[in-house]
This record gives structure tokens, C-alpha cells and sequence, in this order.
């Protein structure tokens, strides 16, 4: 999920099998909530910035109707490979998948400024040079059209009861961003990168990530957090400041607060919208 150039450090959380079950994980989690923040309209055309599995960007394809048409930009061929296959058995017609580079996208001539919504998800956390994305975007969409960014925040995010050593786990996971030239808070960037690429933000706001155990989604949700650090083990220890002993002792004992009657998740990825202006 991610563009990637010449200064595109490789995704912290790798492209193991495991990680493209996590993905698909999170897409089950989100997807719902994400698709009715961009109200979209039947008959627009959608550019979806680092679709991944294609999961959101099929069901952006459904919002949309079959006279329409979505675009999916992705740089990993395998997720393109599995975009492809999904859309395939679900017989979508109006929606394509294409490899490249978010922050050189893959348009043609008479794409450039002609989408009415662009969207891009957990995709500028990965950047080193999310300003760089957020004007391509720009140039993208036409005059009157949106863009709609979604990213996470890692400044704020809290399990309770708090596991014994998930502070320290959570320090080594927002290092590990920070050492591939990331930024682990671009949440709170978002207005403020819509508004430098000559944008209008228009409203921003948060989808709820979390849960507590009576909740039929924190399962889930909580095995989508333990499979991100067990993804992102390498980046995280490569810091010198968290042991392998360490990793492995606090995700014993996250896996036993995954199992807390009284455990609880409190989170929100962020979002914010603007117009281009006219």
C-alpha cells in the first residue's frame, strides 16, 4: 500500500504472506466506515492512491455504479496481481488496476486534472515525501472535484489496561517509521498538506479504530495490531533500544490482553477532505 520511487524506503512492515493477510484484515475492519466518510455519487470517477488487494477500491467501484470508472495506483505487482483476480470473480467491469509511483503516477494525458474524487488511505505515513504525493493528487482532480486523505496518527493510540511493555513496543514501532525517513504523525498533517497543494479543506475528522472486547470487531482488530509489530519486528529492533527478548516478552503479553475480559482500544484514523478550487 504505497508508492515507491528512487527515495521510497521499503515498507516497514514487509511483503510476507502474513502481512497481505493483515492488509485484507484491515480492509474487513474499515472499509464500511471509510466508504460512507467519502459519500460518493453515482457516476464519479475515482483515482485510489495505493490500493493494495483492490478490497476498498471494489466497493468504491460498486458506490459509483457501473457507468462509472475507478482507478486503483499500486506499487506492488502481487497486490495488483490479487486486485485484479478479485475483480475478476466479482465480475466488476467499471473498476482498473494499475502499477506505479504515487509520487509519479501513471496517468495518461487526458487523466491529468479529469477525476471528480481521489482518495488515498495509510498511504502518505509511508512516504518520506508526503507533500509530494498530496500534489500529484492535486493535479489529478478536476476543478470542483475532492480529495479525501485517510492516515493514521501514532501519537494516539491507547490499549488499557496498558500491557506491561507496550510502551516500550509502541516507541520501537513509531522509531522504526521515523529511521525510513517516515512521519508515524502524518495524521494530524493532513489539512495542512491539502491546504500547501493549493487545495480547500472543507472538514476532517476521525473513523474509529478500536474497540473493546464485547465488540464483535476487536478480535480482529487486535490481531491486525499484534500482526503489524510482528511485520515490523526487524524495523523495530534495528533501533538497538527494544531486545529480541523484549519484543518477544510484551507480545506474550499483549496476546494475553487481546484475551482480557476488561481490555479496550481507543483509536482514530484520521481523515480530511478538500475541494480543488475552481
Amino acid at each position: 500500500m504505497g508508492d515507491e520511487g528512487k527515495d521510497t524506503p521499503a515498507y516497514i512492515h514487509g511483503s510476507s504472506p502474513e502481512e497481505q493477510e493483515r492488509l485484507s484484515l484491515l480492509n474487513s475492519i474499515l472499509n464500511t466506515a471509510c466508504l460512507a466518510e467519502m459519500n460518493l455519487m453515482q457516476g464519479a470517477r475515482v483515482l485510489d492512491l495505493g490500493s493494495g488487494l483492490g478490497q476498498f477500491t471494489g466497493l468504491m467501484a460498486e458506490a459509483v455504479g457501473a457507468g462509472a470508472h475507478v482507478l486503483g495506483i499500486e506499487r506492488d505487482p502481487r497486490q495488483i496481481k490479487a486486485a485484479r483476480d478479485l475483480a475478476k470473480t466479482s465480475g466488476a467491469t467499471n473498476v482498473e488496476f494499475r502499477e506505479g509511483d504515487a509520487m509519479a503516477l501513471p496517468l495518461k494525458g487526458s487523466e491529468w486534472g479529469a477525476f471528480d474524487v481521489a482518495h488515498a488511505r495509510f498511504l502518505l505515513e509511508h512516504t518520506p515525501h508526503p507533500e509530494l504525493v498530496v500534489d500529484q493528487i492535486a493535479r489529478a482532480v478536476r476543478p470542483g472535484g475532492r480529495v479525501i486523505l485517510c492516515d493514521d496518527d501514532h501519537g494516539d493510540f491507547r490499549p488499557w489496561p496498558e500491557p506491561p511493555g507496550f510502551s516500550s513496543l509502541w516507541a520501537a514501532y513509531v522509531a522504526g517509521f521515523r529511521a525510513n525517513g517516515c512521519d508515524p504523525f502524518v495524521g494530524r498533517r493532513l489539512v495542512s498538506l491539502l491546504s500547501d497543494a493549493g487545495l480547500r479543506p472543507v472538514r476532517n475528522g476521525g473513523v474509529f479504530f478500536g474497540g473493546c472486547k464485547g465488540d464483535d470487531k476487536f478480535d480482529a482488530t487486535a490481531a491486525n495490531l499484534i500482526a503489524a509489530f510482528r511485520g515490523a519486528k526487524d524495523a523495530m529492533l534495528s533501533g538497538g533500544a527494544l531486545t529480541d527478548a523484549d519484543f518477544t516478552t510484551s507480545m506474550d503479553a499483549l496476546l494475553e490482553w487481546k484475551d482480557n475480559a476488561a481490555s479496550a482500544l481507543w483509536y482514530s484514523a484520521c481523515f480530511a477532505e478538500a475541494v480543488v478550487p475552481d
